[in-house]
């Protein structure tokens, strides 16, 4: 029997421990084996979904293009550079990764399905498009036919010689102020944006991935969210106490860390625990009183700590608002717009609405394509 071009071991690898996130963990019962689905399948529901799911019924095969290389591997999927043989596109495969002995009998991986369904119902220049889903040779080889993008934010930065300019900085953040602004008009926040999650094509564009801990919210706000979300060094300092009730406010947070990322080219709070993400927050912010943050001390995990040390906000020390030695700055109208998205109190966050209609992006420099100096993803033949 011919092997099929598709039927690599490394189809069944386990998680590189780089790729490996928080998100693993079971609290709260949001991350489950098998997807359930109700009226809304990505506020959960009862009804497993069977892999002769609509989504997937009638799907092409995988055969249809050609393996070039494998690009990543993440906790929810494993991700392949192809060329579709008829029309020689390059495009991204991301083949969902079902658990050892689970689902492959029974349905579909919950995070896989709700990264789908969301997908699908999300078009935006700047969010990663799913194309169509193919099957491979089993039931358990299922891929969603993606746009290819040359790196990850994290890379791109990391491979930068010297800091970016305002205009390049603007250019990049107002795809994402869009694309998250598009994003919770739609009701959907995505609990994870970071810079490995935000990819970049060569011509300066970036889109938003890996929707794997995406959740429509309601309003009034729901009380029930696990607070085990969004990767450390990008969470907000009101999960970390243990909050549950929160909405698109989160994503702002983790916006203003990535606003500040790009500003600095390092992680702006690298915390190396939760109590040590507090702290560091705190250290450069500011800690917050019930004052500065009516219902503070009311927080599960506030009574128990004190941050009576760090009385004053050091932001600007850090991003001066000029410069002659070639060290990151930003104007005041920048600077109103990167503090309004680092509140401390969740209510005071600025949306991505009002940050996407800022005069920051209005003044000169006008935002600009960053010349990206990285390497390409998956550059196999």
């Amino acid at each position: 029997m011919k092997r099929s071009r598709w039927s690599f071991d490394a189809d069944e690898g386990k998680d590189s421990k780089n790729n490996k996130s928080e998100r693993q963990k079971d609290v709260g019962g949001e991350t489950k084996k098998t997807a359930e689905v109700g009226s809304d399948i990505c506020n959960g529901g009862s009804q497993v979904v069977a892999l002769e799911h609509p989504l997937v019924t009638g799907c092409r095969s995988v055969e249809a293009f050609d393996k070039i290389s494998h690009i990543d591997e993440g906790t929810y999927g494993i991700v392949w550079k192809a060329k579709e043989r008829k029309t020689g596109k390059i495009v991204a495969l991301k083949q969902v990764k079902f658990d050892d002995g689970v689902s492959k009998k029974v349905g579909f991986p919950m995070a896989a399905l709700r990264e789908i369904n969301v997908l699908l119902d999300l078009a935006h220049a700047n969010i990663v498009r799913v194309s169509e889903m193919v099957m491979g040779g089993n039931a358990s080889k299922i891929f969603m036919v993606m746009e290819y993008m040359e790196c990850d934010l994290k890379q791109a930065v990391g491979d930068l010689t010297e800091v970016m300019t305002q205009g390049e900085v603007k250019g990049v953040l107002q795809q994402l102020c869009s694309a998250v602004s598009y994003m919770h008009s739609k009701f959907y926040f995505h609990r994870d944006l970071k810079t490995s999650n935000i990819l970049v094509h060569k011509s300066g564009k970036v889109s938003i991935c890996d929707f794997g801990l995406a959740r429509k919210f309601d309003k009034p706000l729901r009380a029930d969210y696990t607070q085990m979300v969004i990767t450390l060094w990008y969470r907000p300092p009101e999960l970390l106490l243990g909050e549950t009730t929160y909405g698109p406010e989160v994503d702002m947070w983790s916006l203003g860390c990535i606003f500040a990322e790009l500003l600095t080219l390092k992680v702006t709070f690298e915390g190396q625990g939760e109590l040590d993400q507090l702290d560091k927050i705190f250290q450069l912010l500011g800690a917050p009183t019930e004052e500065s943050w009516p219902g503070f001390t009311e927080l599960p995990h506030a009574k128990t700590l004190s941050f009576k040390g760090h009385t004053k906000s050091r932001l600007r020390e850090e991003i001066p608002s000029n410069s002659f030695s070639g060290k990151t700055y930003l104007n005041s109208t920048g600077f109103d717009l990167l503090a309004n998205m680092l509140s401390c109190d969740p209510t005071k966050r600025i949306t991505a609405k009002q940050a996407l209609d800022h005069n920051w992006f209005v003044e000169a420099p006008v935002g600009t394509a960053v010349k990206w100096n990285f390497g390409t993803r998956g550059q196999g033949q």
